[in-house]
């Protein structure tokens, strides 16, 4: 028997995972852990940390839709065949991060939905709860598939026009959301986003400037400017083709994603 906490994971991953292991499987050293993930259509499989003699860590995969799913731990051994040591299961949900997502890539030219992000900015979340929602929303939004034709002004929009508006790089800078600005810098528009005002002439660099976010100012103005370090506390993918292998630079750990 293991114990898997939590027992269930938003679907775009990345969250930590503790396996407690029972009395027999407390093993010497030289045990190698690792969970398969087996869903309707993917096969996961991830490396472990561990923690204790009786207790492993690892990040949860990003799945591609919402199930419950079977976790297989398995132990190999130098020489010896790989064993299943225990079995439970697994639930991928979709969460509000991910809903959140979803409304932000679809509404990236709608100035209605764009105003209503402006009316929760007054609300000012303390700094905590700005940065759980930049993690889970910048890796729910790296986690979308979004359509080809995808652009930060939305699909519509050019950047010849010289409307003043909202964009949703304003929205991302006016929280501080630093993971989500540097996602957004990467996707077609992003940069172009940073020279347009809205209906008060603000562009998203001088908000920055403004509510005094200087490292989002120096990511947004300075040559070549490296991802921030928040960043790099998300998986990242270190292959992709017909399978993917991300990996977890704070946990040590890497996740191998295949057709099941």
């Amino acid at each position: 028997v293991m114990k898997l906490n939590p027992q269930q994971a938003p679907l775009y991953g990345d969250s930590v995972i503790t396996v407690q292991l029972s009395e027999e499987d407390k093993v010497e050293d030289d045990v190698v852990f690792y969970l398969v993930f087996t869903g309707s259509t993917v096969q996961h499989c991830t490396s472990t940390r561990k923690i204790n003699p009786g207790s492993l860590e690892t990040i949860s995969p990003g799945h591609d839709c919402c199930e419950t799913v079977k976790v297989a731990l398995c132990a190999s051994r130098e020489g010896h065949p790989v064993l299943v040591v225990a079995e439970e299961s697994f639930q991928f949900v979709q969460d509000e991060a991910y809903d959140a997502a979803q409304f932000l890539a679809t509404c990236a030219g709608n100035q209605q939905a764009l105003n209503f992000t402006r009316f929760l900015d007054r609300s000012r979340p303390p700094a905590a709860d700005v940065d759980f929602l930049d993690e889970k929303v910048a890796l729910a939004f790296r986690h979308l598939k979004l359509p080809a034709e995808w652009n930060v002004l939305g699909a519509e929009q050019s950047l010849t026009e010289n409307i003043p508006r909202e964009t949703l790089m304003h929205f991302a800078v006016r929280l501080g959301l630093l993971r989500l600005t540097w996602f957004l810098l990467q996707q077609p528009g992003g940069r172009g986003a940073l020279s347009i005002h809205n209906n008060e002439g603000a562009t998203p660099v001088s908000l920055a400037l403004e509510r005094g976010y200087q490292k989002l100012h120096q990511l947004l103005t300075e040559e070549g400017a490296r991802e921030p370090d928040s960043w790099s506390t998300l998986s990242h993918t270190v292959h992709s083709g017909d399978y993917s292998v991300k990996h977890h630079r704070g946990l040590g750990v890497y996740l191998l994603t295949a057709q099941a």
